[in-house]
């Protein structure tokens, strides 16, 4: 019962900070309405729905990383957080480099587009094959980290590092950061270019990546479970991202606003939603 309780209470509270961060996102997108217009402000939102709604895919991966490693859950938020951190930092990197080449070579936008597209391809037809590549590579982390460090299989609290007989050695916390960083590569290469695809203002696209990821933890710990019942939340965002790439394609001839992009992800991921609850997955 007292197991219950504190579940209970972690929840609650997990709850009331997810919350807590989609309010400040909210705030800081009236502050960019205040101080750089409406249409900015709309840009901003567009691309914090499509930023928030695709981090759903990470929580995916994050479960199957901490189940393959055997990470208890009172172990993980330490994972996540330096593990968004050091996202939040990679993010910065390829964003800076993603509008770059893009106002330096236009032809850029239709290789963005195809990274666009077989990231929707991933998510539509991908999900045992990404299953298993995760689950190779928390498999493999013992031999390739061992050829730089010795790494142990067994957990020592929240530590990412121990001593084992006098010599420091790598815990199963770190391994599981490592592989986080290295998916989240992919992630951003999924990501940034369909945010491109919404506004290229340095400001807006990191401002909404950094926004969506600060909350990541908070829900992960909400809708990690319920996410293994939600039947189509994957073929969801395969048609948010085809959409954007639609949208990146079409920019020379067709100006999709930022309302009407903020209309149709809100509408494909609500329905989606429904559908989900109205269709569930089968629970084995």
């Amino acid at each position: 019962m007292n197991d219950k309780a504190t579940e209970s209470t972690s929840w609650r509270r997990n709850v009331a900070w997810s919350a807590g961060w989609i309010a400040l996102a909210l705030t800081f997108g009236g502050w960019i309405a205040l101080s750089r217009g409406s249409t900015a402000a709309a840009e901003y939102y567009a691309a914090y729905l499509l930023e928030k709604s695709l981090s759903v895919d990470n929580i995916f991966v994050f479960v199957i990383i901490f189940s393959e490693l055997h990470i208890p859950a009172r172990y993980q938020r330490r994972v996540l957080r330096a593990g968004i951190a050091g996202a939040l930092v990679l993010r910065a990197v390829v964003i800076l480099a993603g509008i770059a080449l893009i106002q330096r070579f236009q032809w850029i936008t239709y290789p963005f587009t195809a990274l666009i597209l077989f990231a929707a391809w991933r998510l539509l037809f991908g999900e045992q094959r990404e299953r298993r590549a995760v689950a190779k590579a928390c498999n493999v982390c013992e031999t390739w980290i061992a050829r730089l460090l010795p790494v142990s299989p067994v957990v020592s609290g929240n530590r990412f590092w121990r001593r084992d007989r006098g010599r420091l050695v790598a815990t199963p916390l770190f391994v599981a950061l490592v592989v986080i960083e290295t998916t989240d590569i992919v992630f951003a290469l999924d990501s940034v270019p369909a945010v491109l695809s919404i506004t290229r203002d340095p400001l807006l696209v990191y401002s909404s990546n950094v926004m969506a990821m600060l909350g990541l933890r908070s829900l992960y710990f909400v809708v990690a479970d319920a996410l293994n019942r939600l039947r189509f939340v994957r073929q969801g965002l395969a048609v948010v991202l085809l959409f954007t790439a639609a949208k990146m394609l079409a920019s020379a001839w067709v100006q999709i606003s930022p309302p009407a992009s903020v209309a149709v992800i809100a509408v494909v991921l609500g329905a989606t939603a429904i559908v989900s609850v109205w269709r569930p997955r089968a629970v084995t």
